[in-house]
């Protein structure tokens, strides 16, 4: 297989050329040879590297973790514990943000019980408890609906 431009490469990737030039600023793939057009010309193994940062993303990673496993990956000789590190941190955040989510589907499904969907929007009990000034902590919308009654 000889060298991809940038538009080949796009289109059997998946990824958009402008992803793909993104990419190359951030250091995540090497900065290609031009042909004397100015045309970007790609070897075609850039295509498993754009698959393991595809992979990458799709598991959570940030460009910077993602960068950061690369470059493991590049070093062979580095004890595989540095990749299962970055692995379990990476549980640790998604662990995180999934509590955070569940307080925040909480508080919404709390927010749509105080409401009916019957009358005008200026009577709205989700509207009302939004527009609470105080940044204290506030009642559970279950709590204010108890208080209303």
């Amino acid at each position: 297989m000889s060298s991809l431009k940038i538009g080949e490469l796009a289109r059997r990737s998946g990824l958009s050329v402008e992803t793909l030039r993104y990419y190359e600023r951030r250091g995540l793939i090497p900065h290609p040879e031009r042909l004397p057009s100015g045309y970007r010309v790609y070897p075609p193994a850039i295509l498993q590297r754009l698959a393991f940062i595809r992979r990458c993303k799709a598991l959570g990673f940030t460009l910077e973790e993602t960068l950061d496993l690369l470059q493991l990956q590049q070093h062979p000789e580095l004890e595989s514990a540095a990749v299962k590190q970055r692995v379990e941190q990476r549980i640790v955040d998604i662990r995180s943000k999934v509590r955070d989510l569940q307080q925040i589907l909480a508080a919404l499904e709390g927010l749509s019980a105080l409401c009916d969907g019957k009358g005008s929007a200026a009577d709205c009990p989700i509207l009302a408890f939004l527009e609470q000034e105080s940044d204290a902590p506030r009642p559970c919308p279950q709590d204010a609906d108890k208080t209303r009654r």
